[in-house]
């Protein structure tokens, strides 16, 4: 009876999604409700969880992967139908998103197209990531395993995450790096993924800093002159306003 009073609660729940879209995508300012909801396929892959989530915790066999199936066939997203999503998940396009078995996603996440939360190996249990209240996932990204995704983090485009993510922070790169972002991030999702940060540039940085000092101490020993320290250039805009407003 549980799986039947979830289901009635289902059209609120969907509610909650159409506002989360509205508020989050630049393209749903000034798109009435009834269009959203008739056009946008995360809304459509949302209400058809949620329904088929309700028929699971009801114990009807079958039909939550038929329509789990259904829905990925038109969407191209595929929710487990045994999986806990919260309230306000805003899936932004959703082509290639998945959401496995076991993953449990938090309030006001924000999921963009391509995004895994997959599991690991064959065994049972839990085995997808748990994804905490107002985390932001880029393009791509895959988290797998039984991590966990602290509150408020953000994770780069095509980011691989196999460790627990602190909370308030930014992961980048293969595998990710978690890295803190200006102290404690502000609540809500953050579409910036200009102004991340670049380990790699500024490894290398302090690797030619290291030589160059080297460098130094030698022409002094030798009575040589030092030659010009090379310069690290980070493979992205540093520099500019914030493509997501603000």
């Amino acid at each position: 009876m549980a799986g039947f009073g979830k289901l009635a609660g289902v059209a609120k729940e969907v509610r909650r999604d159409m506002l989360a879209a509205r508020d989050r995508d630049p393209a749903a300012r000034g798109v009435s409700p009834v269009e959203i909801l008739a056009t946008w396929p995360g809304i459509h892959a949302l209400l058809a969880y949620r329904v088929a989530h309700a028929l699971q915790l009801a114990g009807v066999p079958v039909v939550p992967r038929l329509v789990s199936m259904i829905t990925r066939t038109l969407t191209g997203i595929e929710i487990h139908p045994s999986a806990r999503i919260g309230r306000g998940l805003f899936i932004d396009h959703g082509t290639g998103v998945v959401i496995g078995e076991t993953a449990d996603i938090g309030n006001d996440v924000t999921l963009y197209q391509g995004v895994t939360l997959g599991g690991t190996g064959f065994a049972t249990g839990k085995r997808h990531p748990t994804v905490q209240d107002n985390v932001t996932i880029g393009s791509g990204a895959k988290l797998l395993g039984p991590i966990t995704i602290g509150h408020g983090a953000k994770i780069g485009a095509n980011s691989v995450v196999i460790t627990d993510v602190p909370p308030n922070s930014t992961v980048v790169g293969n595998p990710g790096h978690p890295v803190r972002v200006d102290g404690r991030r502000v609540e809500g999702p953050d579409a910036d993924w200009i102004h991340l940060p670049d380990p790699i540039a500024e490894a290398m940085q302090a690797l030619s800093s290291r030589v160059a000092s080297l460098e130094r101490q030698l022409a002094e020993v030798s009575n040589g002159e030092p030659e010009q320290v090379a310069e690290v250039r980070p493979l992205r805009t540093v520099r500019g306003p914030n493509p997501a407003g603000g």
